[in-house]
């Protein structure tokens, strides 16, 4: 085995409401196989800065898409150009077929065209295993039977265009 630190956020996400919840199990885990993580955080401005530096042996973090474009989760999270300091590829994993992928997609108007090239990025992600991903969260949104016309958007925007309330 070996020694370890686990970074977990100190906020709640959409797709972590818990981190150091999850830090724990993890933690647990991990122990089961004989790696020792100790977990640590730090202020939420000083974890990213601290992330998207480097810094970090393990760590937690989440994304919220807001275009439902491909590119804007894997070209900003995973791309060799945005594996740079200060970037969003906080695992500074840089794989060069992977970022020609999906640079080749984003010039792509061709929906299924595009579709095969992430579905291969995905496949080299899938391979490498530069992250592992433990979770997607669910969008939970309460309505009253007062309200029609509303419809959940699946990005997580509101959009009030057509919605009435009864009286």
């Amino acid at each position: 085995g070996f020694t370890t630190d686990l970074w977990a956020m100190p906020v709640q996400r959409p797709y972590n409401p818990n981190a150091k919840r999850i830090a724990e199990l993890m933690q647990a885990d991990l122990a089961k196989i004989g790696v020792k993580a100790e977990i640590k955080s730090f202020e939420w401005g000083e974890y990213r800065k601290r992330m998207q530096a480097g810094e970090h042996q393990m760590g937690m973090l989440g994304w919220t898409g807001d275009n439902g474009d491909p590119d804007n989760f894997m070209g900003v999270l995973l791309s060799c150009g945005s594996a740079r300091e200060g970037g969003q590829n906080v695992a500074k994993w840089c794989d060069e077929g992977f970022t020609k992928l999906i640079d080749d997609a984003k010039q792509i108007s061709d929906v299924e065209k595009r579709t095969v090239l992430y579905k291969q990025a995905q496949a080299v992600f899938h391979e490498q295993s530069p992250w592992v991903p433990i979770a997607h969260s669910l969008v939970s949104m309460p309505m009253s039977k007062k309200v029609s016309g509303y419809k959940v958007h699946p990005l997580g925007t509101h959009i009030f265009e057509g919605v009435d309330i009864a009286e």
